[in-house]
Order: C-alpha cells, then sequence, then structure tokens
C-alpha cells in the first residue's frame, strides 16, 4: 500500500516569525543603541572631567548627547526603559547622575512624541538635570521626585514635577513653564531669564545675584509662584 505522504516529504516548510518575537527583538536593539550612546558619553566626558557643574561644560555634554543619539528611533517606552535600566547598577559599569540626565534630557528633546511621562518614583537613584533645555511644544511628566538642576536652561517647554526637586530647580531658564507639586530646595530659579516656576509646597531658598554695590539682591528675571502667590519678582531684600 502506498503511503499517503509520501508524495509531501519533499515540500519545504518556511518557518513563520511571530510578530511579537519580532518588536522584542527590535525593542532590545534599538535599548542597545541607546545604553552604547551613554556609555560612549560617560566615557568621554568623565575623562574630560566635566562633571564640576559648569555651564560651558554642561552645555558640551548635552551636545556630545545629542550627537550620540542622532538618527536613533525610539520611543517614550523606550526613554522609560533605558532609565529603569540605568537604575540597576549590576546591569551598567557605572552611573554618574549628571550625564544620565542630560543623557536623559536630550532623549526626550529629540523624540517625536510632544508629551513624555517618566517615573522617577520607580528609580532608587536620583538623576539630575532632568527636563534640562526641555524645547517649546514639549511637555515633560516626572512622576515622582527628581535631583538637582531639573529644568534648568529650559526653552520653552512645560515641565511637570509630580512630587519635590532639588536644588537649582530651574535654574537658567530662558522661557516655558515649571509645576512642582511639592518641594525645591536652595536656589530655586537661579539665574533664569524668563519664564515661570510653580511650587504648590515649600522652597529652601530662591536664586538671586547681587545687585551692583547696593547690597540688594535680586532674581535676574522670570517669575516664581509659592502656593499660587507670586514670591519673586518682589521688593528688593537687604542683605
Amino acid at each position: 500500500m502506498k503511503n499517503p505522504f509520501q508524495d509531501f516529504r519533499s515540500v519545504q516548510y518556511r518557518k513563520r516569525e511571530i510578530p511579537l518575537d519580532r518588536i522584542v527583538r527590535e525593542k532590545e536593539e534599538t535599548l542597545e543603541l541607546l545604553v552604547q550612546g551613554y556609555l560612549q558619553l560617560v566615557e568621554e566626558e568623565v575623562r574630560d572631567l566635566v562633571w564640576l557643574v559648569e555651564e560651558s561644560k554642561v552645555e558640551k555634554a548635552y551636545n556630545a548627547a545629542i550627537k550620540r543619539i542622532d538618527g536613533s528611533q525610539y520611543d517614550p517606552d523606550d526613554i522609560d526603559e533605558f532609565c529603569a535600566l540605568l537604575d540597576s547598577s549590576d546591569k551598567l559599569p557605572y552611573l554618574i547622575s549628571g550625564p544620565a540626565g542630560i543623557y536623559i534630557s536630550a532623549l526626550v528633546n529629540c523624540a517625536r512624541e510632544d508629551h513624555i511621562v517618566l517615573s522617577p518614583k520607580d528609580y532608587e537613584r536620583s538623576f539630575h538635570f532632568l527636563g534640562y533645555k526641555l524645547p517649546e511644544g514639549k511637555t515633560l511628566v516626572l512622576q515622582g521626585d527628581v535631583g538637582d538642576f531639573a529644568g534648568s536652561g529650559l526653552f520653552g517647554g512645560r515641565l511637570i514635577v509630580e512630587g519635590s526637586a532639588g536644588n537649582w530647580c530651574g535654574a537658567g531658564m530662558m522661557k516655558g513653564e515649571i509645576r512642582v507639586a511639592n518641594n525645591t530646595g536652595q536656589n530655586t530659579g537661579e539665574w533664569m531669564r524668563g519664564g515661570e516656576i510653580h511650587v504648590d509646597g515649600t522652597i529652601q531658598s530662591v536664586g538671586t545675584k547681587f545687585y551692583g554695590n547696593t547690597g540688594y539682591r535680586v532674581l535676574f528675571g522670570g517669575k516664581i509662584y509659592q502656593k499660587g502667590k507670586l514670591l519673586v519678582p518682589r521688593a528688593l531684600v537687604k542683605e
């Protein structure tokens, strides 16, 4: 009797790729590219000892980060996964809060999406410089407490901190809006040129500068509100 399956023995079957497998693989590749860009940035910046916080050196690190991610395709979920990976010290050789925050800010600023949500409350570490140079038309929501220099150099964007911010929140911001649900630390709004900072909790201190030789101090520019009340600019305060 003829084997009824004999005619099918020579048929070659092609293994079908499950779409989910392809998506997972692409996500892993994207995350790997983001990690490599960050590691290159840190190696370069640590070698140059830039993490003495100076405006020109922070700007240099930011521009280097922009260069590292140029042409990368990613979405807000990739940024959030990258943050979670940075928070896992056993998966990366080192983490420096300043460069990490600068790199994350560059990812946010270059993303195609205009509204991005990240969750610092899920991280054990604090990242500095989140929201750095956030441009006009972008909204960044940070769910939880953030480190120092949140929203520094803000350039027209809207930063929402659903928690507390550290020292120098909004330092050097040019325009835009920062809203902090809880508290801010020292030197809030230091050297800000414009824009508004709204803090619903307490402000440890506001940034100031000396006004000539008069012994008075004033904020450089912009407005700071505490619990809905205009805090600065206000009458000059004698030292």
